[in-house]
């Protein structure tokens, strides 16, 4: 209660404005493809790979065969290799829904059963995060089992309705639980479906729903609806129809127009299931038979990724530094070359990721097909490498072919960890492969060389040390230092972080305080770039040399960054010179 004012003194108010507006997403790598289930083009962070099969799934069963997705094995190998927050977004062909609830038994209309209700028309229902059929669970129900029930689909049970207090307990289960053995994925105790309490269902569980929309500029955007943001990670308030605001009133007497009404508007104690998902993955290739066409990329087309890769463009939303596109291949079609250019200039647009793509089919055996298919892009954006590589499926255990853009953001994490992004994610420290089998092919120093003067990175097979990432140009064409990876994942560490550093001065005064605060920020965070090997020499401008009064009058802040980028050694010259017996070694 507040302090009531009347005579002199100090008096103290509180304002509780603790409610944290999120900021951007911020990841180390972004994935784009199909996936058995999910949420479909909306970009979600994954912190393992347990919690990227609980949101994405795992095999796939396609014409009664099993597969998994590129998805799922670079995930595996990215939190394998270190890796510790990735970015998924889920692409898919065609229209994709979710599921709602069901009436118990698997009939009946989309809603939780009410308690007197003859139509069973409930009180609110549910609707599955994850988009598609695989999310149905309606079928008849046996001995409390879901026939059409899988560990990738869930089921909901109703359990102890107070009437009392208006309260109930809410499981989600997993579809092919039973009676006797559930498997509780979340649980939520004393739910009510009173607005004005604290454990209000839609604020507990969260109704928001994204739907992508395209703005004027052909931009693709998400857009949310709902008041609570989703805290459940299976399912959103999809309805609530039956509210019971001021279940108890100040007497605590169960409210309501006619007795009994609110206590009748809670859900009865029961189990049901969900259904009315549509969207469904029909036969498709896999692993090394990926082709052009439809079923050629796992079940969807190249121009599917599309939309999905305009939700990354918004940098102040999604902050990640690699992005990668499993199943999009240059070599396959031009349709997929027309995909690797809109992702390479979403990046280049952005200018805070680097493109990691590849370029032939499974099968391609000569290197200068690599580099004729290299020589179709000239950017510092993007590198590719080359050949495909033989890992385990971490779904079926098979050991498959996968290509190389699917265990390079491992590559890139284990570097990442073990030094800084502006060191070079190749060579035996840091390039090495623990999770492949075998290359596709063992290059010769010969086929090597073709590769690198091609700007393909070539993955070479050593003796006693196994295959290594053995390169690590990008696709630029003018010999510069962005032409190295290293160089350009050092530019975007700093963009990312000077960068940030202005976004904070952004209508402060254009005074030298102003200036003085930012060159005490961005030197110290230079010096450390150079100390951890990062820059040979930097210098930081903003005064009155590139801040003229004609510049402050137009509003405007001048900063310039210049730096001597460190450079590795790819070639390492060693001279032996013989001597003769008695000759001293010079000094």
């Amino acid at each position: 209660m507040a302090e009531k004012i009347v005579s002199p003194g100090v008096y103290t108010r509180e304002s509780d404005q603790s409610q944290i507006t999120e900021g951007p997403i911020v990841v180390e790598a972004a994935i784009v493809g199909p996936t058995t289930k999910g949420p479909v083009e909306e970009p979600t962070i994954v912190t393992s790979y347990s919690d990227f099969t609980s949101k994405f799934g795992g095999a796939l069963e396609s014409a009664s065969q099993r597969f998994t997705f590129l998805n799922n094995i670079a995930a595996n190998n990215f939190f394998q290799q270190g890796g510790e927050s990735l970015l998924v977004v889920r692409a898919v062909s065609g229209s994709y829904t979710t599921a709602k609830t069901l009436t118990a038994g698997g009939a009946g209309a989309n809603n939780v059963i009410k308690s007197g209700s003859a139509d069973n028309l409930g009180p609110f229902s549910l609707a599955t995060v994850s988009k598609g059929t695989i999310n149905n669970s309606e079928s008849p129900v046996l001995n409390n089992v879901l026939t059409s029930g899988s560990k990738d689909n869930i089921r909901w049970e109703v359990t102890e309705k107070n009437d009392k207090n208006g309260t109930f307990n809410l499981l989600i289960r997993r579809g092919n639980d039973t009676g006797k053995d559930k498997v509780i994925l979340e649980q939520y105790l004393n739910l009510s479906l009173d607005p004005f309490s604290p454990n209000y269902i839609e604020q507990v569980i969260g109704n928001q729903t994204t739907t992508v929309r395209k703005d004027e500029n052909s931009d693709f955007y998400t857009q949310i609806t709902g008041s609570y943001p989703n805290k459940s990670r299976y399912v959103v308030v999809n309805a609530v129809t039956s509210p019971t605001p001021n279940y108890l009133d100040a007497a605590g007497v169960v409210g309501g127009t006619l007795p009994g009404a609110y206590s009748a508007s809670l859900p009865v104690v029961a189990s049901g299931s969900f259904g009315g998902g549509t969207g469904n993955i029909g036969a498709s290739n896999f692993y090394g038979d990926i082709a052009s066409g439809l079923t050629g990329t796992q079940g969807i087309g190249p121009n599917d990724y599309t939309q999905s890769i305009s939700l990354l463009k918004n940098k102040d939303l999604y902050n990640y530094n690699i992005l990668a596109i499993p199943g999009v291949i240059s070599g396959l079609s031009a349709t997929h070359n027309e995909v690797i250019d809109t992702t390479i200039a979403a990046a280049e647009d952005s200018g805070d990721s680097l493109v990691v793509f590849d370029s032939v089919a499974f099968g391609t055996t000569d290197a200068s097909d690599l580099v004729t298919e290299a020589e179709k892009f000239n950017t510092s954006f993007a590198a590719t490498y080359w050949p495909w590589l033989q890992t385990e499926d971490p779904e079926l255990g098979q050991r498959v072919f996968v290509p190389a853009s699917v265990m390079m953001p491992g590559v890139y994490a284990f570097n990442d960890k073990s030094k800084d992004p502006w060191f070079a994610p190749a060579g035996l420290n840091r390039g090495a492969l623990p999770n492949v089998i075998r290359a596709e092919k063992a290059l010769t120093k010969a086929e090597r060389d073709t590769l690198y003067n091609g700007k393909v990175n070539p993955i070479a097979t050593f003796a006693g040390s196994g295959v290594v990432v053995f390169g690590q140009k990008t696709l630029q064409k003018q010999a510069s230092a962005l032409d190295r990876v290293n160089v350009r994942r050092l530019l975007i560490a700093l963009k990312r972080f000077i960068g940030g550093v202005g976004t904070n001065l952004v209508f402060e005064q254009n005074t030298t305080s102003t200036r003085n605060n930012f060159l005490a920020q961005v030197n110290p965070y230079l010096e450390s770039v150079q100390q951890r090997q990062g820059l040979f020499a930097f210098k930081v401008v903003m005064d009155d040399t590139n801040n003229t009064p004609d510049v402050v009058d137009r509003n405007q802040l001048v900063g310039q960054v210049f730096i001597q980028p460190a450079k590795t050694a790819e070639f390492i010259i060693l001279d032996f010179n013989i001597l003769p017996t008695g000759v001293e070694f010079p000094s």
